[in-house]
């Protein structure tokens, strides 16, 4: 697992900085973060040259305005006494999106926090293209009042990404209770009744009781691969009905009263390049939710096909 030590936090000016400010500061407080730098793109726009002439320091002036903008926000929802440094810079540039991978490129980023605001129309189409180019892991915060996490969803597929993820949530339940916030992992794992069942001449139900077993015979295996001491990690299955495994996902962590739900990303290398998170993962991430969503990804140094793509 590669430790959180860097993380970037995109705020655009919005009341959704505030979450986004308070969530930081949460991870922040987890242990192994050093530094956290909170970053703000100013759409970059062409002056006349007369405007430019006459107003030579107009952009920079708005520049600085801006930052002591948002340093009261930060001086407000962030908690200055944490052992890190915070980092305010305001960007200029045509997409937010870009702006932010460029520069938790050039940072060396292990974690991304952007917003997601409730029915915001193409806010989701942001995160995913965030999700698909971020080399490095990506948190999703929904527009709301964070304090406390106190129980976390892995949703898991037993894969080595899933791996990954339970080990990233492991280390934030341990961080946590180190602080004396204790925090429950749930090790959740959707299954679905293959199709063709019938032919099996079992009913829906009875190959459905056959998956479930199936099911926690992998977790016990997966479970193993992990060292969970001292975290409470409780076992969740639930069966997909209609091929729809996200909204599944979603119910059973609201049922659940879920605050947080982590899950793996592909790492971008090549053979995965061209999915490089997967398509449950992509769906959850365009799912309006108010539940916070983690994508734990691998940092890695080649991008593989999808970035050669990009740059054409």
């Amino acid at each position: 697992m590669h430790p959180v030590r860097k993380i970037m936090v995109g705020l655009d000016t919005t009341e959704m900085d505030t979450s986004l400010i308070q969530f930081a500061s949460f991870l922040a407080r987890t242990g192994s973060a050093e530094n956290v730098h909170f970053v703000n793109v100013i759409k970059r726009t062409q002056l006349p040259s007369k405007l430019r002439q006459e107003f030579p320091d107009l952009l920079e002036k708005a520049r600085v305005d801006r930052r002591r903008e948002l340093e009261k926000k930060v001086i407000e929802h962030f908690d200055l006494t944490l052992p890190v440094k915070v980092k305010i810079s305001v960007e200029e540039g045509t997409m937010p999106s870009k702006e932010i991978l460029k520069l938790s490129e050039k940072y060396n980023i292990d974690a991304i926090v952007v917003g997601r605001k409730a029915q915001l129309k193409g806010s989701s189409v942001v995160t995913q293209r965030l999700a698909r180019r971020a080399t490095c892991s990506l948190l999703i915060v929904p527009e709301r009042e964070y304090t406390t996490i106190n129980k976390v969803m892995v949703a898991t597929d037993f894969t080595k990404e899933s791996v990954a993820a339970l080990n990233e949530a492991v280390a934030l339940a341990r961080y946590e209770q180190a602080i004396g916030n204790p925090v429950e992992l749930v090790c959740h794992h959707a299954y679905e009744v293959p199709v063709g069942y019938h032919y099996s001449g079992k009913s829906f139900e009875e190959c459905g009781d056959v998956m479930l077993e199936h099911a926690k015979r992998k977790y016990d295996k997966f479970i193993k691969k992990v060292d969970t001491e001292g975290v409470k990690v409780t076992a969740s299955f639930s069966l997909i009905k209609n091929e729809d495994a996200v909204s599944n996902i979603y119910e059973t962590a609201r049922d659940q009263q879920i605050d947080c739900i982590v899950i793996g990303g592909k790492g971008k290398s090549a053979p995965t390049a061209l999915f490089p998170i997967g398509t449950t993962t992509e769906k959850l991430i365009g799912k309006d939710t108010e539940i916070p969503l983690l994508i734990v990804r691998p940092k890695h140094k080649n991008a593989g096909l999808i970035d050669m793509l990009q740059r054409i």
